[in-house]
């Protein structure tokens, strides 16, 4: 055989395997999935462990559904027990750290779990893909220690991006032992909000930039302000915190350290990840009583 030829079946061998690489398979429950990068000698993730991974979500006519992308930053959750046959999770615990593959889920199925009808452009009897690029596989333990020394590092960068917004603007601002920089713009004369009460709040959201990213304002229903408990997680902890520094009437703005916001997650489509917040807000009243149901606020609470 000369060197040629042996080249040309080298070659052969590589294209050969790349074409096996990205063959359908199909477990023994019937899931269907296709490697597009498949990570070697690398451990597979088990239940309970946090996936990081990016995630692109098409129908069966090549429709984009959904995808971590356009939202800018991947998604991070357990890894669950499969709940049907032929199921994402069961697709998810065949993948390793820095695999990439489709999986294919029956439509069917999922309706059928969630007992709901499928949408017009989800066909019976279709399969959904899910591409998945696998950027890291923890622990639950690793993931938590991970978190926390973000958080920490975060703290940090986030309190000379306050200091320095402040200095420039010259802003009377106060600070609190959490981080929270709170400004009263216009002082009121009723009572002080507490923890407990239910209050009613007109508000502009911003970012470090100036973008407005939300607004009680936007909504007919909501212009007169929304109504919320304080202190019992309705809205990010910088909100439940910034209004008891606000008496009945006045006005102020709260500047919110990311880990008194949406951290490290930010709110996909409007706030980035470990975005400090500016909030512009009014407390218009407060009330004692039962608290009513919780505000629909995108991204002036939870």
């Amino acid at each position: 055989m000369t060197i040629k030829s042996i080249s040309k079946l080298a070659l052969l061998v590589v294209v050969l395997a790349s074409c096996d690489n990205n063959r359908v398979q199909v477990t023994e429950n019937g899931l269907k999935y296709k490697f597009h990068e498949d990570a070697e000698d690398t451990p597979k993730a088990k239940v309970g462990d946090v996936m990081t991974f990016h995630i692109t979500v098409k129908n069966s006519k090549d429709s984009t559904l959904g995808s971590s992308y356009q939202n800018g930053s991947p998604v991070k959750q357990p890894l669950q027990a499969s709940t049907f046959k032929g199921s994402l999770e069961e697709g998810l615990a065949l993948l390793s750290k820095g695999d990439s593959a489709t999986i294919y889920v029956n439509a069917d199925s999922i309706a059928a779990r969630s007992m709901q009808q499928l949408p017009p452009f989800i066909p019976k009897g279709s399969d959904i893909a899910y591409t998945i690029k696998v950027l890291d596989i923890q622990s639950m333990e690793e993931f938590q220690k991970a978190q926390v020394t973000l958080r920490e590092k975060q703290k940090g960068v986030d309190e000379k991006t306050i200091a320095d917004y402040v200095a420039k603007n010259k802003l009377a601002a106060q600070k609190t032992a959490t981080g929270l920089y709170y400004v009263i713009t216009q002082p009121g004369t009723g009572p002080t909000a507490s923890a407990g009460d239910v209050v009613k709040v007109k508000y502009t959201g911003k970012l470090m930039n100036g973008k407005v990213f939300d607004s009680s304002d936007k909504n007919p229903q909501t212009q007169a302000g929304i109504d919320f408990p304080l202190g019992q997680g309705a809205v990010i902890p910088g909100w439940d915190e910034g209004i008891q520094k606000l008496q009945k009437g006045s006005k102020g703005t709260l500047i919110i350290p990311s880990g008194l916001a949406y951290g490290t997650e930010g709110s996909p489509g409007a706030i980035p990840p470990n975005s400090v917040l500016l909030f512009d807000v009014e407390l218009v009243d407060i009330k004692k009583g039962a608290a009513p149901t919780p505000p629909t606020m995108p991204n002036g609470g939870r």
